[in-house]
């Protein structure tokens, strides 16, 4: 039996709070037919005024969110129960069947809108959206829609490899994040055979995984070809409308974490081995207790961590505490690990009923907390923008929308007694503060690979290999992988941002930064930063980036000027809270 822990499919659509007006109210997908007369209608109206374009907008605007929804809900399916032959399927009939010819019939409404006499006069509202489709008009290509599906395939091979990932352990089948909870432990022959496992596990598809990625590399290239571009990672910086930074400045992220938060996380590891009194810092090491204190294990249900959480929004603000509560009462978290649930966590928007939906796969660790903080900033930031009519505005660029979830993150920190006692908050506060160095790191690590993945088209699997491996070298904790060298130099296939979403990991860095500014602002007025916060969500993609994080009070920058002194503060809250735990 498929057991399925959310009720996302009850959900009734359209929701009495929106409902259509361009729509039929009874429309339902099955199949391109049912949506071919809305595209019609858009493709031949007449639009003779600036009213009268606007109001073709918000029409064109309603059919998009009905088929962001129909997408969603046919992943959040498909993702919950990869052994769900029957969501697989009706998520490959979107993607074979409905999202291509969805792709060249919006192309052709973005070509009329953009060569209509009244565009120009629309206003400063539009200036973002007109922006938007000019881009999108500028890169379609035709041939490139065939293409994407076959990555979408591709992509879905690589949810269904992970999804069915598990190990044996004490005679019982666990998923790979319960597995990996096992790294928390106080018992190092525990931590080593709990890797040992993974890794082995993971390695089995390592060539199946390799040539999945392969042929997506083929493809992409392809892609950036015909639309015109020398490589992969120029189209898609503009296809990610990076307007507001270029490649090189990703490259001088790259080394300002190298000079100035690399020495910082390695000297929290020097500590942590010496805590740990071991000649060598491993792999395995990199995750437990250095003081050898038992893993932090905050909760044990699902249940009990949505309650916890709860309390802990509510603190933060009363406001975020109800839209917690109500997405808990809608059904729409999916938070337990269990065999045949695609890896990881992410958050998804039901773009009609305008409602977040999470999912996650929690085991009990105190990752799993932080996970649901951070998802819990992105639906946060989806109830901020509910209000507004235009969908593309319902969505921030990614690098902003990452600074809602990592700021969540960093606000509901003095919130965590609900969770633990003084000492162990500040224990997971100053475990945390270290991971976020290790994820800055990391995040050179992903970016910086895969800009050089799509620049030297053609490299052999074994360049490959070992241009990861200089990564590691210079942007690692310093752990000795020495037995350990296929799983260090294969890490990379279990980042499914690089196999799903590529090029869609430096945003994590930027909006890093752009949460330890807010984090740094509440330190001094709480309750100022989360007005900024706040206000900065509720602008969703209506402005261009430096003014979203201008609204949130921050700047948007990722200099070695602005990382130094953040560095700085983070070191000395890590000193603090390390004080407060051993008392």
């Amino acid at each position: 039996m498929i057991t399925i822990e959310n009720r996302v499919a009850e959900l009734k659509r359209p929701s009495t709070e929106f409902p259509r007006n361009f729509l039929a109210s009874g429309l339902t997908l099955s199949n391109w037919d049912d949506v071919a007369p809305y595209y019609q209608d858009l493709e031949e109206r007449q639009v003779e005024s600036a009213a009268q374009l606007e109001n073709w907008i918000a029409d064109s605007s309603e059919l998009s969110a009905f088929l962001a929804e129909e997408s969603s809900r046919r992943y959040i399916a498909m993702t919950c129960s990869t052994d769900n032959e029957q969501a697989e399927k009706a998520y490959m009939v979107f993607v074979e069947e409905i999202a291509p010819r969805m792709k060249e019939a919006q192309d052709r409404l973005n070509r009329k809108l953009v060569a209509n006499s009244w565009a120009s006069t629309l206003g400063p509202r539009y200036e973002v959206f007109m922006r938007s489709c000019l881009n999108s008009v500028d890169l379609f290509r035709e041939e490139n829609v065939a293409i994407e599906t076959e990555l979408e395939r591709l992509s879905q091979q690589y949810q269904k490899l992970f999804g069915a990932m598990t190990v044996q352990w004490q005679g019982a089948e666990i998923t790979i994040p319960r597995a990996l909870a096992k790294l928390e432990e106080t018992d190092r022959s525990v931590r080593q055979a709990a890797y040992k496992l993974v890794a082995e596990r993971r390695l089995k598809d390592r060539d199946e995984l390799e040539d999945i990625f392969d042929q997506m590399l083929v493809r992409r290239h392809q892609i950036a070809l015909n639309a015109g571009f020398e490589n992969y990672r120029d189209f898609k910086f503009r296809e990610y409308e990076r307007f507001d930074y270029t490649p090189s400045e990703c490259e001088a992220y790259h080394k300002a974490v190298a000079d100035l938060v690399v020495p910082v996380l390695r000297e929290a590891s020097r500590a942590r081995k010496e805590a740990l009194g071991v000649e060598q810092l491993r792999p395995w090491d990199l995750e437990c207790d250095p003081h050898g204190r038992e893993p932090l294990h905050p909760f044990g249900t699902a249940d009990e961590l949505i309650r916890a959480c709860s309390q802990v929004f509510h603190r933060v603000d009363r406001e975020l505490g109800e839209q917690f509560d109500k997405m808990n009462e809608l059904g729409l978290l999916d938070l337990s690990s269990r065999k045949g649930k695609a890896p990881g966590g992410y958050q998804s928007d039901l773009a009609e009923v305008r409602l977040p939906f999470i999912f996650m796969n929690a085991v009990g660790t105190n990752d799993d907390v932080f996970t649901l903080l951070h998802e819990g900033g992105h639906a946060f930031h989806a109830f901020a923008v509910r209000d507004e009519e235009l969908y593309a505005y319902r969505h921030a660029p990614m690098e902003f929308s990452e600074v809602a979830s990592m700021s969540m993150e960093l606000l509901a920190m003095p919130e965590l007694n609900e969770f633990y006692s003084q000492a162990d908050q500040a224990r997971t506060i100053r475990t945390e503060m270290e991971g976020k160095l290790a994820l800055l790191c990391w995040i050179a690590t992903i970016d910086a690979f895969q800009h050089w993945i799509y620049t030297h088209p053609g490299h052999t699997r074994e360049q490959r290999r070992d241009y990861w491996r200089s990564l590691v070298e210079k942007f690692g904790a310093g752990a000795d992988h020495t037995g350990f060298e296929e799983a260090r130099d294969y890490r990379w296939h279990a980042q499914l941002h690089l196999f799903e979403v590529p090029f869609y990991y430096i945003e994590y860095g930027i909006a890093q930064l752009g949460a330890f500014q807010i984090w740094s602002r509440s330190r001094k007025d709480s309750a100022e930063a989360l007005r900024g916060y706040k206000h900065g969500l509720s602008l969703g993609g209506s402005r261009p980036l430096p003014k979203l994080f201008s609204a949130a009070g921050i700047k948007f920058d990722f200099t070695a000027e602005m990382i130094a002194p953040l560095m700085q503060e983070v070191r000395e809250e890590m000193a603090r809270q390390a004080k407060l735990e051993t008392r």
